[in-house]
């Protein structure tokens, strides 16, 4: 039948009203219908035509035939934050004492900085965190063996700290490493070189978990460690079949090392043969290295100046951790409480009885007081903390205002003249020999043994020149010019140049391991400082509140604990700066 309506309409509807006249509805929609999923498919044909293409030259990164995109991962995964950690977004702070600095020290001149994001330890590592490591070393490296003696024990914490010639302080001596009552309280007694290797340990044993998990090594691989049998995830990426001694039911005992192996094997694709059976730092699962913070990142984690930041900016200054100019509590329910741990005054550590204002006598167990706006917890009081810093008066921030450090010491693997990794054994532990005649394993078995970078390594680098970087532009005058026992300086053996003049105490072992102690008795010695003074931040519960302020900076001999240092670990962020995009304010 003729529609009265169609000279009223449009083209397009002229045509459907056509279409309706000779073709049933149904058959419409089943057109329709076909042509839409048609056209999906063209569109995902040519989006995976092209996602795993190389942008630089257009070949395919995974193909039958090959591809050289190694690194090319579509599964991979962003960073994890690892176990205990925090995250710490990066950004532009004023580094030093900005404010109450009458005697205008020298020592912590305010600098603008920048610091990368990273993460930090929530609290300080605790008597149980590190006894875990103390237990693993026992383990694997049994003390009853003379070839491991040295290892477990110079690991093990100063206890001896705790002792006073006018203190009762041997039930601390005793019991505060040990006795479970002290388990979540941070530990103390540990030397700058023993937190450094606690470090070390923590992150082999993370990514061991993470490699178990991931179902690539056998579930209970970690637990069969030996001193010939042990993980470590710089040997892993480098060379993963001398991990776990080149055992194979532990290194790739699990179920995905199993079917990869299977599928490579049976497959006739070449891509399939050409499966990776171990896990590549290219595919996101391993965690960076737990470290200890700079002293740029410390301080920056302490302030946790986004409590005051209002868009780009920071509305004033802060002078602790938490918000406010003063020390103690103005909440009702804890109101005139100290919001640290530390001494108040002289002779009180706690407070009166039945009102102790910071709940401690000593340390506290960790969390007891409220966290900063980062979440760190005690970054102000408790215990002072060990960062990575080697000393010095300055901050140079004209030569660096980007992730200030100072303390490289640039290592590099070692290779055999085969081009082998040389893998350390029982025989190639390298021990460091300590101011007291102590031996400190700084190599273990299983580890890539570490040489210094050479003359072919910076021939013409203008980034740097040496291997070992503490003493570069020190900043001050009394470090511009070497110095010695005389003052004929020209004539001073390059080997016993030196940026200070501080003591030469010196230890020697003889043939049949008698050790030999000589202290540097020259009233001649001007300093302290060297290469082994390391910076440690924050004020402890031995301190008056003048030391609360992370700007403030102190310094220890790198091989010796106390009762009122102890540390927390961190770790470099990898990837984008922020985990969530700023979110502007309407």
């Amino acid at each position: 039948m003729f529609n009265s309506n169609y000279f009223k309409t449009s083209i397009p509807e002229k045509l459907i009203l056509f279409l309706s006249n000779y073709i049933s509805i149904n058959t419409v929609l089943r057109f329709i219908f076909t042509v839409i999923i048609s056209l999906s498919f063209v569109n995902c044909s040519k989006k995976d035509n092209y996602k795993d293409r190389s942008r630089a030259t257009g070949w395919r990164m995974l193909s039958r035939t090959g591809g050289f995109a190694s690194n090319y991962n579509e599964n991979a995964k962003n960073q994890q934050t690892g176990p205990g950690l925090v995250f710490i977004e990066g950004g532009t702070f004023t580094m030093g004492r900005v404010q109450d600095d009458p005697i205008r020290d020298f020592n912590n001149t305010p600098t603008q900085q920048h610091v990368m994001s990273f993460y930090m330890d929530e609290t300080e590592v605790t008597n149980l965190m590190y006894l875990e490591y103390l237990d693993w070393l026992k383990k694997v490296f049994p003390p009853s063996n003379p070839i491991y003696k040295d290892i477990y024990q110079n690991a093990v914490p100063d206890t001896l700290v705790w002792r006073n010639q006018l203190g009762a302080n041997e039930v601390m001596v005793k019991n505060y490493l040990r006795h479970p009552a002290f388990s979540n309280y941070p530990v103390v007694g540990v030397s700058w070189v023993q937190a450094v290797e606690f470090c070390e340990w923590r992150t082999d044993r993370v990514n061991e978990v993470i490699l178990a998990e991931e179902a690539f090594s056998s579930k209970d691989a970690r637990f069969k460690a030996n001193s010939k049998a042990i993980f470590s995830t710089n040997t892993y990426l480098k060379t993963p079949s001398k991990v776990y001694g080149g055992i194979d039911s532990l290194l790739s005992g699990g179920s995905r090392s199993k079917n990869l192996l299977k599928l490579s094997e049976d497959s006739t694709d070449v891509t399939k043969k050409n499966i990776e059976l171990y896990v590549r730092k290219k595919d996101g699962l391993f965690l960076p290295s737990y470290r200890l913070p700079t002293e740029a990142e410390w301080e920056y984690a302490a302030l946790g100046l986004q409590g005051i930041r209002s868009y780009n900016s920071h509305k004033g200054r802060k002078k602790y951790p938490w918000s406010g100019q003063y020390s103690r509590s103005g909440r009702r329910s804890t109101r005139g409480d100290q919001l640290a741990n530390f001494k108040q005054g002289k002779g009180d550590y706690g407070g009166i009885a039945g009102w102790s204002d910071d709940n401690a006598a000593i340390t506290a167990e960790v969390r007891s007081y409220a966290p900063n706006d980062f979440g760190l917890y005690d970054m102000a009081g408790n215990v002072s903390e060990w960062v990575a810093d080697t000393y010095r008066q300055s901050i140079d921030d004209e030569y660096s205002d980007f992730n200030y450090f100072r303390g490289n010491v640039f290592t590099k693997d070692s290779i055999d003249v085969d081009g082998n990794y040389v893998i350390a054994t029982d025989k190639d532990i390298v021990y460091d020999t300590l101011p007291n005649g102590k031996l400190f394993a700084i190599t273990l078995p299983g580890e890539i043994l570490q040489v210094p970078v050479d003359e072919d390594d910076v021939f013409l680098r203008t980034n740097y020149d040496r291997s070992d970087l503490r003493s570069v532009f020190n900043g001050d005058r009394s470090s511009s010019r070497f110095v010695g026992d005389n003052t004929d300086v020209l004539n001073i053996s390059e080997s016993n140049k030196r940026m200070y003049n501080s003591p030469l105490h010196s230890v020697n072992i003889d043939g049949d391991g008698n050790v030999q102690r000589n202290i540097d008795k020259n009233n001649k010695r001007t300093s302290l400082v060297n290469d082994g003074a390391k910076v440690f931040k924050g004020g402890s519960w031995r301190d008056r509140e003048y030391w609360l302020d992370p700007a403030q900076r102190r310094f220890y001999d790198q091989y010796t604990g106390t009762d009122y240092i102890g540390f927390r670990c961190a770790m470099s962020r990898v990837g984008a700066k922020s985990i969530t995009p700023k979110k502007p304010k309407m």
